[in-house]
């Protein structure tokens, strides 16, 4: 679904993505691993045209998009929860979940979908986006990019600043998302246990360049706990 093939990229003098490469398959949760700093989020708004990149080249569904701005990455179906979530404070949940519909036309439904994956959204419908807790709002930002039925999820340490409830229950749709067969996911974490336990293929980045990759059952046998220990 997702092919990346030797992208560089610069801000200023610093080389920060160095011949970067990697495949993110349909059925599969393709896991990104690395310390603060090393280039992880660069990487994923290189993948949705909000950072240029320089060299290299990124093909989703067969088509080359390196080009595309990010409202035509959306509308191709690459669905994006930014590190920190980014909701509409100001708008209701309803809201926040029309917005992920943007790219869609105007009578386009919320799906229904969603409120099955995450309840409390339903509980929660008219109330605005910044009266809800840092969990809720992580459900909202997630139920938001699948608004509109990407084939592609890329999210971004979904797991910050979340209670352990709600990661597991994050965890559970992410697995579940996967296992239907027809969405591709490719997720940055930091909380190692979280990745390991979802992980189908790893990635680890270090310094702007993947060091280590491999499969997810591989992960303790290859030590990729002490990589990305600080």
């Amino acid at each position: 679904m997702l092919t990346v093939k030797n992208i560089n990229q610069y801000y200023g003098g610093s080389h920060i993505l160095r011949d970067v490469s990697l495949e993110a398959h349909l059925g599969k949760v393709t896991v990104l691993l690395g310390r603060n700093g090393v280039g992880k989020t660069t990487l994923l708004k290189s993948l949705m045209g909000l950072v240029p990149i320089k060299t290299g080249t990124i093909e989703f569904d067969g088509k080359q998009i390196q080009n595309a701005t990010p409202y035509e990455r959306a509308r191709a179906g690459i669905g994006f929860v930014p590190q920190g979530r980014e909701i509409f404070a100001r708008l209701t949940v309803e809201e926040n979940l029309a917005m992920g519909l943007a790219c869609k036309s105007a009578r386009t439904p919320v799906p229904g979908e969603l409120y099955e994956l995450f309840p409390v959204l339903r509980q929660m419908l008219h109330r605005r986006g910044g009266d809800l807790s840092g969990g809720q709002q992580q459900q909202l930002a997630i139920a938001r990019a699948l608004a509109a039925q990407p084939k592609l999820l890329i999210l971004d340490e979904p797991t910050e600043g979340i209670q352990p409830s709600i990661i597991k229950d994050i965890g559970r749709v992410i697995r579940m998302l996967a296992d239907r067969g027809d969405m591709a996911i490719l997720l940055v974490e930091q909380y190692y246990d979280f990745a390991s336990a979802l992980a189908d293929d790893y990635l680890v980045m270090e310094r702007g360049e993947f060091i280590a990759r491999g499969l997810g059952k591989d992960m303790q046998a290859n030590r990729v706990r002490q990589l990305v220990a600080i």
